[in-house]
């Protein structure tokens, strides 16, 4: 379940991605499977091209990108999220949900 987040920021990020921007939405998200963590970023680029080379600028495997038909995405939890806003100087994001 994700929420955090309002429905301009999710039609912005969907939007970025469909242009073929490299986007971030962060949000609060709870997931058995990833205890510990409570908040994701979804890096998206529906150009597949330019968000593999960007994740391999973060040592991410191509294999992790969640391959949405229209919004292709990395999910990234935990110090590696947190790391890699650093780097993208995301403050907005990392302020916002405490990274």
């Amino acid at each position: 379940m994700a929420f955090g987040i309002d429905r301009k920021e999710l039609i912005k990020w969907k939007s970025d991605v469909e242009q073929g921007l490299i986007s971030f939405l962060t949000h609060y998200w709870i997931d058995d499977r990833f205890p510990g963590c409570d908040t994701v970023t979804k890096v998206g680029c529906n150009d597949l091209e330019k968000l593999v080379a960007w994740g391999k600028r973060h040592n991410l495997n191509p294999d992790w990108i969640h391959l949405d038909k229209t919004h292709p995405h990395f999910d990234l939890f935990g110090e590696r999220q947190a790391s890699i806003l650093r780097k993208e100087k995301q403050w907005d994001q990392i302020n916002r949900f405490g990274l």
